[in-house]
């Protein structure tokens, strides 16, 4: 009998290795073959093996799950619980980001000074995240950034351009060429993130780097196209 699971937390070849030489161990595995690409695993058993006991036998970081064709109203809905529930670090972050960024401009308010300290503390935020795991960043990122694909060196760089990024808009200094680079790099980005949300690969979201385990959603897209939107409003203010 042969079964296809989807596994996540892979983010490189060594992570697939890893994972398929964990399920070739099981006795009732006959082979197991996993792709990075796709996040699956196609597991040839000799008898049935509970979807417990698979996950037993792979480390913490890696989750493997059904593969179903067909996907019922119920399990849609269980589905969507649990990616909300993936995703709410990243939308406390985001809700922590908008107040403080609304309380520092309340009186009087600064509608372009509100924008300028969202995306100064967006990226210094963010970018914490990042080094806090600066050698599992790379691989992540290097999933789905189609720069960093090509220039592995890009990944490493990527969170301390958030860091200094981020300083640029807090104090206001060279405001055009941090805007600038802006829609540049997280252009690169979204464009990786909408190929890989039109191919529905599972893979993980290097936005808070790897300490939190954040799916690839539609979140990240918005995210993205939010701060691509305040970059393009605050260049055409500034050159009129």
């Amino acid at each position: 009998m042969k079964h296809t699971y989807t596994v996540t937390g892979m983010t490189c070849n060594g992570c697939r290795t890893s994972v398929e030489d964990k399920l070739n161990a099981i006795p009732e595995v006959k082979k197991a073959s996993v792709s990075l690409e796709a996040a699956e695993a196609t597991i040839e058993i000799s008898k049935h093996i509970s979807i417990e006991r698979l996950q037993q036998t792979l480390p913490n970081k890696y989750s493997i799950s059904e593969k179903n064709n067909f996907v019922y109203s119920s399990n849609s809905k269980t589905a969507e619980t649990s990616e909300i529930k993936q995703l709410f670090p990243l939308f406390l972050i985001f809700g922590y980001i908008t107040i403080a960024s609304m309380l520092l401009n309340r009186s009087p308010w600064n509608t372009n000074d509100f924008m300028l300290d969202f995306m100064g503390l967006f990226y210094i935020v963010f970018s914490f995240f990042k080094l806090l795991d600066l050698k599992g960043f790379p691989k992540s990122f290097r999933m789905y950034d189609p720069l960093a694909k090509v220039v592995p060196v890009y990944a490493w760089m990527y969170p301390f351009i958030e860091v200094v990024l981020g300083l640029l808009f807090l104090m206001r200094i060279e405001v055009s060429i941090a805007l600038i680079v802006t829609l540049v790099i997280l252009g690169i980005t979204t464009i990786g993130v909408t190929k890989t949300l039109l191919d529905k690969t599972s893979i993980q979201c290097a936005c808070l780097g790897t300490a939190l385990k954040l799916p690839m959603t539609k979140a990240t897209f918005i995210e993205n196209s939010i701060m691509i939107v305040m970059a393009i409003i605050m260049l055409i203010q500034i050159n009129n």
